[in-house]
C-alpha cells in the first residue's frame, strides 16, 4: 500500500469486493442525547445493514470505482432492544437511505497500524443547506445548515491484504454527531445526538439477525439487495423526511 491507487483497493476489498459481488456489512449499538446543563442519556438502541456493490468507474480513470448501495437503520427501544414505532407518542421515522452511493479516487486514506490489523479512519464533516428549512419546519429543524460529523473506522488483517482474495473479513466502528432528529420534533433546541456503533462484514445478508430481516422484508424489501446501477443524489434521514412530510 505505497500508493494512493494501491491504499484505495486495498480499502476497497476490506469495505466492499473488487469482483462486483454484494456486500452486507451489520452493526449495532447505541444513540446518546446531550443539550447544555442536562446528563447525557441513552435514548435509544440502533441497529443497520448496508448492502454494497463496488464497480470499476471507466469514466473517472483505470483506479476509481463507484459503490452503490443501500441502508437501512433501526431505532431500537434502549432496554429490550425491540424495533420502535413510536417514542413519547411520536412516530419514528427510521432510517430508508437509497441510495447511499459513493464515488471513489485514490487518495491518501489515513490508516494505523494495530498488530497484524491495519486500521482505516475515515473522518467525514458535513455542512450543506438543510432540505429542512426552518421556515418550513420550524417543529423538526435545527438549523438551516445541516452540520454532523461522520467517523469510520474499518479493520483487516494485513495478513488478509496481502492475499489475493478481492473481499477480506473486516469489521467495523460508526460514530456520528448530529442534530436532533426530525421526527423528534425539538426544533432548534440545543443540543443533539450522538451515535456509538459497531460492526463487520457478513458472508452473506442471510446472516444479517432474523428480526431485523423479517422486518426489512415487510416494509422495504429491496433492501436486501445494493443497487444495480448508479443514481443520484443520495437519500438522507432528513430528505426521507421531507419526502414523507413535504412542506404546506
Amino acid at each position: 500500500m505505497t500508493t494512493p491507487a494501491e491504499l484505495l483497493r486495498s480499502f476497497a476489498r476490506t469495505r466492499a469486493s473488487l469482483d462486483g459481488d454484494e456486500v452486507t456489512y451489520w452493526w449495532s449499538g447505541d444513540v446518546y442525547s446531550w443539550a447544555p446543563d442536562e446528563p447525557y442519556q441513552r435514548v435509544f438502541g440502533f441497529e443497520g445493514i448496508n448492502v454494497a456493490r463496488l464497480v470499476p468507474d471507466a469514466e473517472a480513470g483505470p483506479d476509481a470505482y463507484r459503490l452503490l448501495t443501500r441502508e437501512a437503520a433501526f431505532f431500537l427501544d434502549p432496554g429490550t432492544r425491540e424495533i420502535l414505532e413510536t417514542w413519547q407518542d411520536l412516530p419514528v421515522t427510521h432510517i430508508w437511505n437509497d441510495p447511499a452511493n459513493q464515488k471513489w479516487r485514490p487518495f491518501p486514506i489515513p490508516t494505523t497500524e494495530l498488530g497484524g490489523q491495519v486500521c482505516f479512519s475515515l473522518e467525514i464533516p458535513l455542512s450543506y443547506p438543510s432540505p429542512l428549512p426552518v421556515a418550513q419546519y420550524p417543529r423538526h429543524s435545527a438549523g438551516d445548515t445541516y452540520r454532523a460529523l461522520e467517523l469510520f473506522q474499518f479493520f483487516a488483517d494485513r495478513a488478509d491484504l496481502a492475499g489475493p482474495a478481492p473481499s477480506v473479513p473486516a469489521s467495523m466502528s460508526w460514530s456520528r454527531m448530529s442534530p436532533w432528529l426530525p421526527w423528534m420534533a425539538r426544533g432548534r433546541r440545543p443540543g443533539g445526538l450522538t451515535f456509538h456503533c459497531r460492526g463487520r462484514k457478513l458472508s452473506s445478508y442471510a446472516e444479517v439477525p432474523e428480526r431485523t430481516r423479517d422486518y426489512i422484508a415487510g416494509h422495504h424489501p429491496e433492501f436486501a439487495h445494493a443497487p444495480e446501477k448508479w443514481s443520484e443524489p443520495n437519500e438522507t434521514s432528513w430528505t426521507y423526511f421531507r419526502k414523507l412530510n413535504p412542506p404546506k
